[in-house]
This record gives C-alpha cells, structure tokens and sequence, in this order.
C-alpha cells in the first residue's frame, strides 16, 4: 500500500474533500458516502456513481483509505471505506489550510468594513 501524503500546497478537489470529511467519524460504503456528502454539503453536492467510486479507487491508490469490510448484499459486493492515517493527517492538514485562508479573508474584510469608502487599496 502507498502511504504518501497528499500535497498539501495546493488545495485539495472538492470531492476529496467531502469523501475524506465523509470518512472522518466512521468507516461508510458507496451509498452512505454519497447520502453523508449530501448532508455534509447541504444538498449542493450530489456526486455521480462514476465520481464517487473512481474517487474512491484513486484514494485508496493513493493510501488515504482503505477497505474496512466488504459483505455481499442481493447478490453484489459491498465495500466500506475507511480513512488511514495518512488520510486522517492529510484531511487535517487541508483544514488547516482552509482555516488559515478563511481567517485571513475575515480579517481583509473586517479591515476593508472600518476604511472609508473609496480609500485606496
């Protein structure tokens, strides 16, 4: 298994996000990733079969999940994900990230809210 960390100089897609966000409190399968991104997201994002489990495949590549079980269930396989501990560190590390930027945005706003109309940047 590849235990990399992701780059955590840029920033992470969207999906990764959700999906590692998604796996944070509990191992989930397919179904109950996409129904958590839902919520997580409050409906705004609704990630496609095709998405999801290609995101999956390459997450587990890149040995940020893992599987945790898998059961038959009416005649199909069914996997549950689960983060490693570089997927635990690496979704750490990306909300820290977004953390710094949005405080960082909420101090320029808060600075621009108190300059006079029209001042100069």
């Amino acid at each position: 298994m590849v235990t990399r960390m992701v780059d955590v100089g840029r920033s992470m897609q969207e999906p990764t996000l959700l999906i590692l966000t998604a796996l944070a409190d509990r191992p989930r399968h397919g179904y109950g990733l996409a129904q958590e991104i839902l919520a997580i997201s409050r409906g705004r994002v609704r990630l496609r079969t095709g998405t999801l489990y290609g995101s999956l495949e390459r997450l587990q590549g890149e040995g940020l999940i893992e599987v945790f079980s898998e059961e038959v269930v009416q005649g199909r396989l069914r996997r549950t994900y689960t983060l490693t501990r570089t997927g635990r560190d690496t979704l750490a590390a990306e909300v820290r990230r977004i953390t710094a930027h949005a405080r960082e945005a909420t101090r320029r706003l808060k600075q621009a809210t108190n300059a006079p109309a029209g001042a100069p940047a």
